[in-house]
């Protein structure tokens, strides 16, 4: 007798874990970042549209394979009758989300490393040499990041506590850290927004973020903000194919997606509230805003110049923190999944076989920050080899290939079937959804793809 999947017990937690595995350190320093650099509200403009004209028509995509599917990336591809040139595209997608897991647990390290030192008060003593604030927390940064055991160890809790989670199960691991978790994120978030809005200053930057200079828009910032708005979504990990492969039958998979979309870009409009007020209270704004020197050197500099520095940058960094687990959580289960249904392993056995091997290759990532930095292929160190490869190619890969699948060779019916719940739920916009599928979204994502080849 084949033995019954593991579903969502809720459709709170169902909404709860689906936008615990999109929200991640995308929406905190990498959607600051490209609105910086892309013009502000213009690109915040853009961004928004793409989220929904785009964004949502491949998440029910994906959302549809995986329910009707019932399995992971690859057997819902099986399961639906697919030929096994069409089992790579799930492959593809499990391969990237491993890849992307590696080097995510480095950086859940980091974040858990200055959440401690945020509540212990290390994160603000005094650097030797540092001539500014700047200086001391990027020679901090610098230090932190290139020691060879301090940074491993973060790494290896990370692990240790994905792991635990994971072996928990989908109901009681997975759904009930979400049902926790991503409260306390919105939480935070609106306790942030509070203090950022009354800095002195905070006009400019809310000006900045939210006055669009519409003659910024140009063909760059609209493929910025639609690789930004994939990578925010989780699209084309096979994330949205395994979580939806626990969804209950009478789902609504319209409603869910625009949902969850519209949860993630509020903690994205959250996070523009938040740091774009405080850079400009501070004058931070010329210091740049990349990532990495964002989360860890440009806030850890606005919390020092804050009224109960501690508190706010431990909040911060527990946010942050609360992101980055469960990402890493969401993007595991990719391969846990794949590994129970393929290899008919038990859960407890396929989260180990997933996670264990990161002992060895996220800390190859983590090294290459440091004593192997000097080890390049490509140019790239480890670490950015794996997010160039994953995330810049694989992904918007993994995407086009979904939409192709769906739009021209998926079983007759099944996507009108499964976004109307074999009938029972109206259909408004399924015609205009079907067509962007079939045609825009392929066509838009390939240009992201050789954009990114082109830069």
């Amino acid at each position: 007798m084949k033995k019954e999947r593991n579903h969502f017990a809720s459709k709170v937690g169902l909404i709860a874990a689906t936008v615990g595995s999109a929200v991640g350190l995308g929406n905190v320093w990498r959607f600051p970042a490209e609105t910086q650099a892309n013009g502000g509200a213009a690109f915040l403009l853009v961004y928004i549209a793409c989220v929904f004209i785009l964004g949502v028509p491949v998440m029910v995509t994906e959302m549809a394979i995986g329910r009707a599917g019932g399995s992971d990336a690859v057997g819902a591809f099986k399961n639906l009758g697919a030929k096994r040139g069409w089992w790579a595209v799930g492959g593809l997608a499990i391969l990237a989300s491993y890849l992307i897991l590696c080097f995510y647990m480095v950086v859940a390290g980091w974040t858990f490393e200055y959440f401690w030192q945020s509540m212990s008060g290390t994160l603000y003593a005094p650097v030797p040499g540092a001539e500014s604030l700047n200086g001391q927390f990027a020679a901090r940064m610098k230090e932190f990041i290139t020691q060879g055991w301090n940074p491993l160890l973060n790494t290896y809790i990370m692990i240790g506590v994905t792991l635990t989670v994971l072996i928990v199960g989908v109901q009681k691991g997975i759904e009930r850290v979400s049902n926790v978790l991503m409260p306390i994120l919105f939480l935070i978030l609106v306790v942030f927004c509070g203090v950022s809005m009354t800095l002195p200053g905070a006009e400019e930057g809310m000006e900045f973020f939210l006055k669009p200079d519409f003659s910024k828009i140009n063909g760059g910032v609209i493929l910025n903000a639609l690789g930004q708005a994939f990578f925010s979504l989780s699209l084309g990990m096979g994330i949205i194919i395994t979580y939806s492969s626990y969804y209950p039958k009478d789902t609504k998979l319209t409603r869910t997606a625009i949902t969850v979309s519209s949860l993630d870009l509020l903690v994205a409009l959250l996070m523009g509230f938040i740091i774009f007020p405080a850079v400009m209270s501070f004058g931070l704004q010329g210091e740049g805003l990349e990532g990495p020197t964002l989360v860890f050197v440009t806030l850890p500099e606005v919390f020092a110049q804050m009224p109960g520095t501690a508190v706010w940058s431990a909040l911060f960094f527990l946010l942050l923190l609360v992101a980055a687990l469960t990402s890493c959580i969401s993007i595991a289960e990719v391969t846990v999944a794949f590994f129970q249904d393929r290899l008919k392993l038990s859960r407890r056995w396929a989260s180990c076989l997933v996670m264990l091997p990161l002992l060895i290759f996220s800390t190859l990532c983590s090294l290459s920050q440091g004593v192997l930095s000097d080890f390049k292929i490509l140019g790239l160190n480890i670490f950015d080899l794996l997010d160039t490869v994953a995330t810049n190619i694989m992904l918007p890969l993994g995407s086009i290939f979904l939409c192709v699948y769906m739009g021209w060779f998926a079983p007759k019916g099944l996507f009108r079937n499964e976004l109307s719940n074999n009938g029972t739920v109206k259909l408004r916009i399924y015609r205009a959804v079907y067509f962007i599928v079939r045609w825009i979204a392929p066509i838009l994502i390939a240009m992201v793809l050789v954009s990114s080849f082109i830069k």
